[in-house]
């Protein structure tokens, strides 16, 4: 396939038959980009070597709050410990086992951790009263999304795969107790890495078109609303093609926004958060 052949693949397979971008700056960066996926079946083998040194290196090379070091990773690779982290976020969610977290060889536990700055701060005399307002809480969370993304890029351009995993929140208490969290610690998301299966290969989900998100000089409220038919459209097709159960993407953000269930754990967050002082004030 030439190059513009695998461009115009790579945005049919992002937006469908929706309104596409016809100006894309393309280069290898970009491609790998508009061709992630997220990856829930892995080969049973390890990592390769260098491969989480080379993702923790881009991990450390993304943007971050002033220099403060307000993330840390905990890699686990016990067969065990990983088991008993899958265990118990499946236990909150209507399905036994959670596939993915068991195959992949690394799961990862992204915490957003001001720990070293409460400890620094106490050693050197005085209390770290700023730590306990919402502001450090986001840029903890921040700094700790914006690190993983670039982890995840760095995993895919060595043939990797990987899933972020929210759902790790569900349970934010057992996990943070689980692998020692200190205070002013907890884990924001998991991401479980490893080779992808190519015989239970996913799709990239589509997105709306640009049109749709972007505003310009200022936000024009209802923008979104002219796209969503064929948002909905491109949609149906996806799951179809992953033979998931039918579901408007309208239905899945009406239960999103109403369903506790959906939750599964994590309308408890504030309150975990608060305990290991992040006070949100």
């Amino acid at each position: 396939m030439d190059r513009d052949a695998y461009h115009a693949a790579l945005l049919s397979s992002r937006y469908g038959d929706q309104p596409r971008p016809t100006n894309i700056i393309w280069n290898d960066v970009v491609e790998q980009q508009v061709a992630h996926k997220s990856v829930r079946t892995f080969l049973d083998e390890p990592l390769p070597d260098g491969s989480l040194e080379t993702m923790v290196a881009a991990a450390q090379s993304s943007s971050t709050s002033s220099a403060l070091h307000l993330w840390s990773l905990v890699a686990v690779t016990d067969a065990a410990l990983k088991q008993r982290l899958a265990d118990t976020i499946s236990a909150t969610v209507p399905i036994d086992r959670i596939p993915c977290i068991e195959e992949a060889p690394v799961l990862l536990l992204w915490v957003a951790d001001a720990s070293r700055s409460a400890a620094l701060t106490k050693e050197l005399g005085s209390d770290p009263v700023v730590l306990e307002h919402l502001d450090t809480f986001l840029m903890a969370s921040i700094d700790t999304a914006l690190a993983a993304q670039n982890a995840a890029l760095a995993a895919e351009s060595i043939g990797l795969g990987i899933v972020f995993l929210g759902v790790m929140r569900n349970a934010a208490k057992k996990v943070a107790e689980i692998i020692g969290l200190p205070p002013y610690s907890f884990v924001a998301f998991g991401m479980a890495v490893g080779r992808p299966d190519p015989q239970r290969a996913s799709a990239p989900r589509p997105r709306m078109p640009q049109s749709a998100v972007v505003h310009d000089n200022g936000y024009q409220q209802d923008r979104y609303r002219p796209y969503l038919d064929g948002y909905e459209e491109a949609y149906r097709r996806f799951r179809n093609s992953q033979q998931m159960s039918p579901e408007t993407w309208q239905s899945s953000v009406q239960e999103a926004a109403t369903s506790m269930a959906y939750m599964g754990g994590r309308q408890d967050l504030r309150d975990m958060v608060t305990e290991r002082g992040f006070k949100l004030r």
